[in-house]
């Protein structure tokens, strides 16, 4: 490595700067910017607006609120060089010297904190990334106004070394890390652009399909993204034949897994056998299908809980799917009565107690059947329909439960205790010694 001396540039003159803010023409340059900034909010109010209402607080452009998306700084940077181009006509500028630097790094900041907030939501590096990309825009401002920027600059240009044919300096490294974070950043917001109106509108088997192609949508983006990303930095892309071959050896042996779960989660969004959604049963564990990622399948159970199975055992595994054919799922109450019950009574009370619920379908109706002569009484069975598993079964199931127990207390239809039948033989006495009470005695 070499390092190289230069004498360094001669800064600005801080004094006649500062000086130049004691000029009354400072006032019409903070005026220009006033009315720049209006105009700024404005014509953002007006395109919020007038965009749909679902895309206002989660856009890029947008933000939360007005100024803390893409739009507003960007208009606002726009309408600062306007004003310094018009005013320089006309009067010495010294404020927009400060001001223009303050908006190149405000919209730096704002691009980048969107679109990785939009890109990453869960992730929960993105906030010290964030953080990162202030604190360098930030920095490099102060650097730009004060005159330093250069200086700075010139010197890292002197620290060179040499990596095979090609000659490094640590500016070259700074500025290609940039346009590569650049590059990357412009490529995470179209893909996530593109996500977001693929899955707009999608539901249902839509919905997957719509999945898989945004999924590969944003790795091919990221994929070229990052060819330019190191064409930016100075590596010599030729190098990666090798590097690819590597991958493709370590693919093949150690993360054969790994691949193997990528190309299910692909197999599973383009076969759509199993959507987002749709209620199945994997391994005993029975929920609803949240998200279907490249590496596993995110499946929601009633109780809450969530279970994140990985894409290779849902292609090799059985899975009952309960939503594929029909969203309809069957549930059944078992009942036991007294033997002396009015049967034709208690199927009715059954049945009406099925149907008087919501969820419980019309057709098919509730039916009751007389299913077994159990050991203590009757045994009835009343089954019915639901479309709505997502919603929970044992809601549905108490709810009725609950019905069928106020039905039978009204009409007087007594639920049996377990009964048991007591044989003694004979020479037997009915109580074991050891267990007879004790006569009681009085004085």
């Amino acid at each position: 490595m070499t390092v190289a001396t230069a004498a360094p540039k001669p800064i600005d003159d801080f004094g006649l700067w500062a000086a130049s803010f004691l000029q009354p023409t400072v006032l019409i340059e903070f005026a220009a910017l006033a009315v720049a900034v209006l105009v700024a909010w404005g014509v953002a109010f007006l395109v919020r607006r007038s965009a749909a209402a679902g895309e206002n607080h989660t856009s890029v452009l947008f933000g939360r609120r007005l100024v803390d998306g893409v739009l507003f700084p960007v208009l606002l940077l726009l309408l600062g060089y306007l004003a310094r181009a018009v005013l320089s006509q006309w009067v010495p500028l010294a404020a927009f010297k400060v001001i223009i630097p303050v908006l190149v790094s405000l919209v730096v900041i704002r691009v980048g904190v969107k679109v990785l907030q939009v890109a990453f939501a869960q992730a929960p590096w993105v906030r010290a990334l964030e953080r990162t990309i202030s604190w360098v825009a930030w920095l490099a401002m102060v650097l730009w106004v004060s005159g330093l920027l250069p200086v700075v600059l010139a010197e890292l240009d002197q620290i060179t070394w040499k990596v095979g044919s090609s000659t490094l300096s640590v500016r070259t490294l700074i500025e290609g890390g940039l346009t590569a974070g650049a590059v990357l950043i412009l490529m995470l917001w179209v893909s996530s652009a593109i996500e977001g109106r693929l899955l707009r509108h999608a539901s249902g088997s839509d919905l997957s399909l719509r999945k898989a192609v945004s999924n590969a949508t944003r790795a091919l983006l990221l994929f070229v993204g990052m060819i330019i990303a190191l064409s930016a930095v100075g590596i010599d892309l030729t190098a990666l034949s090798v590097l690819g071959g590597a991958i493709g050896v370590g693919l093949g042996f150690g993360l054969q897994k790994l691949a193997s779960n990528y190309v299910s989660g692909f197999v599973i969004l383009a076969e759509r056998s199993m959507r987002i959604g749709d209620m199945v049963r994997v391994d005993n564990f029975e929920g609803r299908i949240t998200d279907i990622n490249a590496r596993y399948t995110l499946i929601r159970s009633a109780t809450g809980r969530e279970s994140i199975v990985p894409n290779e055992l849902l292609i090799i595994n059985r899975v009952e799917n309960l939503s594929l054919a029909d969203a309809r799922v069957w549930l059944s109450t078992v009942v036991s009565v007294a033997y002396d019950s009015d049967v034709d009574l208690v199927i009715r009370l059954l049945t009406d107690a099925a149907a008087a619920q919501e969820r419980v379908l019309k057709d098919p109706g509730p039916s009751a059947a007389l299913s077994a002569f159990g050991a203590d009484g009757l045994e009835f069975t009343v089954g019915y329909w639901i479309a709505d598993p997502e919603n929970g079964q044992l809601n549905i199931r108490s709810a009725i439960n609950l019905a069928i127990l106020d039905a039978l207390r009204r009409h007087g239809i007594e639920i049996p205790y377990p009964q048991r039948v007591l044989h003694v033989l004979p020479g037997e006495t009915a109580v074991p010694a050891a267990a007879a009470p004790k006569a009681i005695t009085g004085s």
